[in-house]
C-alpha cells in the first residue's frame, strides 16, 4: 500500500510532523510527503519519506498564492499519479483539514484521515478529535495511531544522519545562537542575542551565530567580534550537522529549535506566548523555557508583537540565558 502525508506549513511543522511520518513508513510500501515550499528542506531530512511533493497552498502560509485552477488541476494530477491507497493530513489545531481532503477526494485517494472539528461529510474516512492541548507531534502521532498507524518507536523528532561539521565550525565545543524567525514577534530583539553572545563567551562558551542567506546583516550584528558568524552558509543538511554538534542552541520558537531537538541537542528556548508552548515547545530534549508566558499577547498568534517593546521576551536577560545554557550543558 502507498500512503501519502501532508503537511503543508514550515520547516519547523515539517519536522514535527515527521514521527507520524515514521509511523506511517513503518506499514506502508511508500510515503509521498506533500508539503509547501518552506517545509521542503525539512520535508527531504526526514526519515521515512520515499517522494516529496512541493506545492504552495492558498489556504497556509503568511502569504498564500491566489487560487489557481489550472496550478490546482495540475496538482491533482501529480497526486493521482501517486496512486495512495491512504492519506494523513496533518495540520495545527487551529487549521482545518477539509480543503486538503477535497483535493486528496477529487485525486482519488480511497482512504484519508485528519483532525476535524467541522463536519466533513464524506470527504474524511477517519475523522480525529486531537487532544486539547496535545503537543503539535503527539497530536500527529496519536492521528497515526487512529488511522492504523501505531507509533514504531519512542517518538522523537528524527532527522537523516546529519554531514560533519567541523570545517564550518572549527574544532572544539561550542554553543549556537539562532537570532532569527519567521515571524517578527516570535523572534529576541538583535540587541539582546549580542548581549547573550557576549555574555557566553565572556562565561567561557565558544559561540557560533546560524542563520539564513536573508539574514547576513543579522548574524554579523549579533556575532560581532566574539563569535563565529555563519550566516548564509549552511542549508538544511549542514545546519543539521552544526545544531548536532553544539552543546546547546539558543533560539526562538522557529524551525532551527526543532531541527536542534530532532538532532538530539539541548535548547535554550526564547518562547514568545503568542502560540502556546505547550504545543510548539522543544519535543523531546532537555529545554528551559525564558519569556512571560502570561505576556498579554498570549495565544493572538499575533505576527507583530502587539505590545510596546515586546516584553515577553526583552525582559530576558543575557544573564538569564547564559545560567539557561550553563543549566542544560551542566546536565549532559
Amino acid at each position: 500500500m502507498k500512503a501519502l502525508v501532508t503537511r503543508l506549513d514550515s520547516f519547523g511543522d515539517v519536522l514535527l510532523a515527521g514521527p507520524a511520518v515514521r509511523a506511517v513508513a513503518a506499514r506502508a510500501d511508500s510515503v509521498t510527503l506533500l508539503c509547501g515550499p518552506h517545509g521542503a528542506p525539512a520535508a527531504r531530512l526526514l526519515p521515512g519519506v520515499d517522494e516529496v511533493i512541493v506545492w504552495d497552498s492558498p489556504w497556509t502560509g503568511f502569504q498564500p498564492p491566489q487560487v489557481d485552477r489550472e496550478e490546482i488541476d495540475r496538482l491533482l494530477a501529480t497526486l493521482a499519479a501517486v496512486a495512495a491507497g491512504t492519506a494523513l493530513i496533518l495540520t495545527s489545531f487551529h487549521q482545518s483539514s477539509l480543503p486538503t481532503a477535497l483535493l486528496l477526494r477529487l485525486a482519488g485517494v480511497p482512504r484519508i484521515a485528519a483532525d476535524s472539528e467541522d463536519h466533513p461529510g464524506s470527504l474524511l474516512d477517519v475523522r480525529h478529535h486531537r487532544a486539547p492541548h496535545a503537543h503539535e507531534a503527539e497530536a500527529a502521532l496519536d492521528l497515526a495511531e487512529a488511522a492504523g498507524f501505531p507509533r514504531p518507536d519512542d517518538g522523537r523528532l528524527r532527522v537523516l544522519p546529519p554531514p560533519a561539521a567541523r570545517a564550518l565550525t572549527g574544532p572544539g565545543r561550542y554553543v549556537v545562537v539562532h537570532p532569527g524567525a519567521s515571524v517578527p514577534a516570535r523572534a529576541w530583539s538583535p540587541g539582546r542575542c549580542a548581549q547573550a553572545v557576549r555574555a557566553l563567551t565572556a562565561a567561557g562558551h565558544r559561540v557560533v551565530v546560524t542563520g539564513g542567506a536573508g539574514e547576513r546583516d543579522l548574524t554579523a550584528y549579533v556575532a560581532g567580534e566574539r563569535a563565529l558568524d555563519l550566516g548564509g552558509r549552511t542549508g538544511a543538511a549542514e545546519l543539521s550537522g552544526v545544531l548536532a554538534g553544539a552543546d546547546c542552541v539558543v533560539t526562538g520558537n522557529t524551525g532551527p529549535a526543532h531541527l536542534a531537538a530532532a538532532v538530539g541537542t539541548p535548547v535554550v528556548s526564547l518562547f514568545a506566548p503568542v502560540v502556546p508552548a505547550e504545543r510548539w515547545r522543544p519535543y523531546g530534549v532537555p529545554y528551559v523555557l525564558l519569556g512571560d508566558q502570561g505576556a498579554p499577547c498570549a495565544g493572538t498568534r499575533a505576527r507583530q508583537c502587539p505590545v510596546p517593546g515586546h516584553p515577553c521576551l526583552d525582559e530576558v536577560t543575557a544573564h538569564d540565558v547564559v545560567a539557561a545554557v550553563g543549566k542544560l550543558v551542566e546536565a549532559t
